[in-house]
């Protein structure tokens, strides 16, 4: 059975091979941005992507080197024909999940 989600899906499977994440959301933002100049004529669904990930390999890097470390996972589905147009990126080491979990607790 084909999947109705197979950019989302790939996404997924790319993430959790390579970085082994305690989190990771994925939420398909393409709906909103279908209006778009640069949308138009587009068939695909699966185009604008919000990730966050949750992962140790991103320990001891800057956010800019993290988004690259992602970006290059995701080359070829970001050059692709109708591939993926946007992916909007949150990268967190489990440290700073933490962090950020407590910080909601005790504002």
């Amino acid at each position: 059975m084909a999947s109705n989600t197979p950019v989302e899906d790939l996404i997924r499977e790319k993430i959790a091979a390579e970085f082994n994440p305690s989190t990771l959301i994925i939420r398909n933002d393409s709906h909103l941005h279908a209006h778009h100049n640069a949308m138009r004529g587009s068939t695909s669904t699966e185009t604008h992507f919000h990730v966050t990930i949750t992962s140790p390999a991103f320990q001891s890097k800057m956010q800019p080197a993290r988004h690259r470390m992602v970006y290059a996972l995701l080359k070829e589905e970001m050059s692709r024909e109708g591939g993926i147009h946007a992916l909007q990126l949150r990268t967190r080491t489990p440290e700073e999940e933490q962090r950020d979990k407590e910080r909601l607790q005790n504002p």
